[in-house]
């Protein structure tokens, strides 16, 4: 059963740093994107940042150069490095997982693993509260 924990959401001021975390667990498959995405009450979700096994990386415009993914393979773990925080950032911080089992082949992850891609499993959330 896949799971996945994030944390590291807390309340922080404008200009602020944090750094969510996402552990990952109960998949084999080595290819997969995994996913940042926010939501805040009485808005869509919001794809912020994207990851695949070969570390091709998509950002959001909103978040471009603020914010930073990363993954620790050995840990199977992702990051969230969120820089120059600003209270638009302020929401509902999840952690999602897709794109199993794919033939790179046929679904290069530069095309299918970015901020706009469907995710199969959600962790429950880590709220980030930015203050001005």
């Amino acid at each position: 059963q896949v799971r996945l924990v994030e944390s590291g959401g807390e309340s922080v001021q404008s200009g602020g740093s944090l750094r969510l975390s996402c552990a990952a667990s109960g998949y084999s498959f080595t290819t997969y994107c995994m996913a940042w995405f926010r939501q805040t009450p009485g808005k869509e979700r919001e794809g912020v940042a994207t990851i695949d096994e070969n570390g091709n990386i998509n950002y959001a415009g909103s978040v471009q150069g603020r914010f930073t993914i990363t993954q620790d393979n050995a840990k199977n773990t992702i990051y969230l490095q969120m820089n120059d925080l600003e209270p638009e950032d302020t929401a509902r911080y999840y952690c999602a997982l897709g794109g199993l089992g794919l033939n790179r082949a046929y679904y290069p992850g530069t095309q299918y693993c970015t901020v706009g891609a469907a995710m199969d499993y959600w962790g429950r959330g880590t709220l980030v509260t930015v203050s001005s």
